[in-house]
């Protein structure tokens, strides 16, 4: 019975794997060092996200669907997210009388402290998790992760990161 020598074995079904799995492992070193940082202050990278994102139109609000929609990661339960958010004092939601059904989120004055108050701590943990590469690496990188990720995004709503 010959047995198949495993150092000859490919350590991956595909190139296509091999990236993903790296994208994937990249992914996970990379969050550690946010996760430091966010946990600090007792949110998530996504509950950032909807705040910075809510930063950009203060003092207006934003329909819940539409930030749903703005997030850089989906979030299969934004109304869990808002509650959260909303319990920190960090948010408001209300309902628009001419239509109950939407719903309008706005970043209160404690969130918008929030987000100046760990804006240093951010940027230096994209320099922690980013800053060993050169510009030029930086730039081939965003251009290449945005062209892998362009035929899955929602052609009514692109990505925010590829403009």
């Amino acid at each position: 019975m010959s047995r198949t020598n495993p150092s000859t074995r490919p350590r991956f079904d595909s190139l296509q794997q091999e990236v993903f799995l790296n994208l994937w492992r990249t992914y996970d070193r990379l969050k550690q060092i946010e996760d430091e940082v966010f946990g600090q202050e007792g949110i998530s990278a996504q509950q950032y996200n909807a705040l910075r994102l809510l930063q950009t139109v203060h003092p207006d609000s934003m329909q819940t669907l539409e930030l749903g929609r703005r997030l850089i990661s989906r979030a299969p339960d934004i109304t869990r997210l808002l509650d959260r958010l909303e319990q920190l004092g960090l948010l408001e939601r209300e309902r628009r009388s001419d239509n109950r059904r939407v719903v309008q989120v706005r970043i209160v004055s404690a969130g918008v402290e929030l987000l100046e108050r760990i804006h240093v701590a951010v940027q230096d943990s994209h320099q922690r998790q980013l800053g060993h590469m050169s510009e030029s690496s930086l730039n081939q990188l965003a251009r290449l992760l945005r062209h892998a990720r362009r035929p899955h995004e929602d052609l009514n709503h692109p990505s925010l990161l590829d403009e």
